[in-house]
């Protein structure tokens, strides 16, 4: 069964974290259906635990059916502790799911079921049935052929993913039995999952009886049967199946997210290939120019079609990591003894992969802060006339080439008065700056490193990444974090995420005789003065932008480059930083320019203020800078 262990490991996971999922639903609005899905979830489990030989899951599974089943009459009948338990067993099948995709065999939890099966008696008043749901293999008994002879006909779900799987998973079963002929379609159409109407039919002979046969079918997830028809003991007669014109429906495949990485570095390599050679034309005689052109525009066209055919792969629904945020705010709240609920809309939209990953662990960051220090106690709630239940809002929308991430709580909101203090204790600002800043940017004063109104660090936020690495990561992606908060009343956080990160507009100069890359969505403007408009101090220089002074950094001297000479009048591009805005000195601004994004490999991924490369149609490298990092 070794060659199906990949797709049971991701179907499992899918209906284990679903089962998370529905859980957590169950325990704030018990409803019928959301139990049938439950029961659904756990019999899938179960059947393809069994299938593959994993008893000890399956086990798990068949005891979480049990309890499943019997709050089917009163879904709110299961209360907290039981839904506590119910998620515990999920949470260890996931885990035993995914190492049997590591290679380790899992162990019976015995104490688990035992935990499981008090909970079914207690609502049942009955001992549950026994747990052994992995067939033994009667071939050890022997069945006498001729004993029974039947026709087998089932059906795989249309639904299903992996037709052709499933059923030889059937036919696998059913040799277990006894001995299996007349397959239709033919066993080597079953492999191909070539299955007019998702309809098989064949003939067995066991001695084990019709139960058994029922059984070994109920085990199999996505198969349904049809009828099981006794024989007279003769030669099965081969019939030819009959000839089906099947509408095609949609087939999937799923792709390893390292494949999709490789196709994405190919085809950027293409473009960057295409440029290189319509940066040669332009050096060819006038005349030999048309014929390359024409060849270089088509090609371009193909490679551009086929990147983004590669990046609409690439796209994943905000679902993966939004279907996870419900189970871990019940569980942070429960261990701050508070009750939240959390809606989410707009998880449908898609995103880059490669942004889901990055900000998982920010967006879970910003939850446990809303759960930790936004949402009150429920005596703080009551007092403050609101009801018990906090609530958390998470809303996703698309705006032209951006998504927008909100995260809204009803908590106690932040206080401006009490960062901008914060911030001048620990030396991250002058009070006199302090007194300047709008109410909005003095809220922002939270991402700076070190700077909070939290009382307390405990275990649930105050540790790992801050609201300065959650900043620090969604300007990365070229994205921007907003804050927004009312005293009393909540506060929310905007995200503001490009769709993908696999192409960037880049701002290109040139410092010290290099051209390098700076983010188009970090740059507000650039103006030519000259030297007499720096304004020299102790601490650093300031430039005049607007009707404000920012800071001037020579952008050479920052990466330690040779200085073209002194300028009477030179460029300045004023970017946004890590703690407000700057002014970077260039020696030219040479335009824009749409990039194909690559990643630093060591040593260079470790060296400040570079956040990436990419290269010219004429072949030179341009390394793009991390602007915050490097001033910072």
């Amino acid at each position: 069964m070794s060659r199906y262990l990949g797709l049971f490991v991701a179907e499992a996971s899918e209906h284990l974290e679903a089962l998370g999922k529905d859980l957590v639903a169950l325990e704030g609005a018990p409803a019928a259906e959301t139990v049938d899905s439950l029961f659904r979830h756990a019999h899938s489990v179960k059947g393809m635990a069994a299938s593959m030989g994993l008893e000890p899951i399956a086990q798990l599974a068949h005891r979480m059916e049990d309890l499943i089943d019997a709050a089917r009459r009163a879904p709110g009948i299961l209360g907290g502790e039981r839904v506590d338990l119910l998620l515990a067993a999920t949470d260890t099948m996931l885990a035993m799911v995914r190492g049997t995709g590591e290679g380790r065999v899992p162990v019976p939890e015995p104490e688990l079921l035992g935990k499981l099966g008090e909970a079914v008696t207690s609502l049942t008043g009955a001992a549950p049935s026994p747990t052994r749901v992995a067939p033994v293999n009667p071939l050890a008994t022997a069945p006498a052929l001729g004993a029974g002879l039947f026709e087998v006909r089932f059906r795989v779900v249309p639904s299903a993913q992996s037709p052709g799987p499933r059923a030889f998973l059937v036919h696998k079963k059913l040799s277990s039995l006894g001995r299996v002929s007349s397959v239709r379609p033919a066993l080597e159409d079953l492999r191909a999952g070539a299955i007019p109407e998702g309809k098989v039919a064949l003939v067995l002979e066991t001695a084990s009886g019709l139960e058994a046969v029922r059984e070994a079918l109920g085990v199999v997830p996505e198969v349904e049967l049809i009828s099981i028809e006794p024989l007279r003991a003769e030669p099965p007669v081969e019939v030819p199946p009959p000839v089906v014109v099947p509408t095609e429906p949609a087939r999937t495949v799923r792709v390893r997210t390292e494949l999709l990485d490789d196709f994405l570095e190919m085809a950027g390599e293409l473009l960057l290939a295409t440029a290189r050679l319509r940066d040669i034309g332009r050096r060819l005689p006038e005349v030999q120019r048309p014929a390359l052109e024409e060849g270089v525009d088509r090609l371009h066209a193909l490679v551009k079609d086929l990147h983004g055919k590669v990046m609409g792969a690439r796209m994943t629904a905000l679902a993966v990591i939004t279907d996870q945020l419900p189970r871990a705010a019940r569980d942070l709240a429960r261990r701050r003894g508070k009750d939240v609920e959390v809606a989410i809309s707009g998880a449908e939209i898609e995103l880059d992969r490669a942004i889901l990953d990055a900000i998982a662990e920010p967006l879970l960051h910003l939850l446990r802060n809303a759960i930790d220090h936004g949402i009150e106690e429920p005596d703080g709630r009551a007092a403050a006339g609101k009801p018990a239940r906090g609530r958390l809002k998470l809303t996703v929308r698309r705006t032209r080439e951006r998504v927008v991430l909100e995260l809204e709580d009803d908590g106690r909101g932040m206080d401006p008065e009490r960062l901008r203090a914060a911030a001048v204790a620990r030396g991250r600002i002058s009070a006199e700056a302090a007194a300047r800043l709008t109410v909005r940017e003095t809220l922002l004063l939270a991402c700076l490193p070190g700077v909070s109104t939290a009382g307390d660090v405990n275990d649930v936020s105050g540790r790992g990444v801050g609201m300065d690495a959650v900043k620090r990561s969604v300007e990365a992606l070229g994205g921007s974090l907003e804050l927004d908060s009312q005293l009393g009343r909540g506060t929310r956080v905007t995200l503001r995420l490009p769709l993908t990160v696999a192409v960037v507009h880049l701002l290109l100069v040139r410092a010290g005789g290099e051209v390098l890359g700076l983010p188009i969505t970090k740059v507000l403007g650039a103006v030519e003065l000259p030297a007499s408009a720096v304004q020299k101090s102790a601490a650093t220089d300031v430039v005049g932008y607007g009707e404000q002074l920012v800071p001037a950094h020579d952008l050479a001297r920052l990466l330690h480059l040779p200085p073209e000479g002194d300028r009477a009048i030179r460029p300045w591009v004023v970017m946004e930083g890590e703690e407000g805005n700057v002014a970077l000195g260039v020696d030219a601004l040479l335009g824009q320019e749409e990039a194909v994004l690559k990643a630093l490999s060591r040593p260079l991924d470790r060296v400040a203020g570079l956040s990436g490369v990419t290269i010219l149609g004429n072949g030179r490298p341009v390394f793009i800078l991390d602007v915050p990092r490097l001033v910072g």
